[in-house]
């Protein structure tokens, strides 16, 4: 689960990137309204979102929520406080020593 998650975040980033990118941006006009007056206001008309400004909020909020779920998910992560080296004499102690059977059969 926690792959899917990254895998959609990842995603989202660089498609966040992208549109942030591709859009037009509000102080582009500046230049053109003091010379050749093509831009009605200096920063750009104030109209309505645009689709690329609609999507671009919901990639964010979408990315915003996956990093809240992966922030989740390392936080529940258990962490086993015994050394590398403690895991290796253990296993080693119990490859030596076979657990003992109560089986009064074995004997000769």
């Amino acid at each position: 689960m926690q792959t899917i998650i990254l895998a959609i975040h990842i995603i989202l980033a660089v498609s966040l990137v992208v549109l942030i990118l591709v859009q037009h941006g509000k102080g582009a006009d500046a230049g053109a309204a003091f010379g050749s007056g093509a831009s009605s206001t200096v920063f750009g008309a104030k109209g309505s979102a645009t689709f690329l400004t609609k999507l671009t909020t919901f990639i964010a909020l979408i990315f915003f929520i996956t990093s809240l779920s992966l922030a989740y998910f390392a936080s529940n992560i258990q962490i086993d406080n015994k050394s590398l080296l403690e895991k290796e004499i253990t296993t080693q102690q119990e490859s030596v020593n076979p657990p003992n059977t109560d089986n009064q059969n074995n004997l000769p």
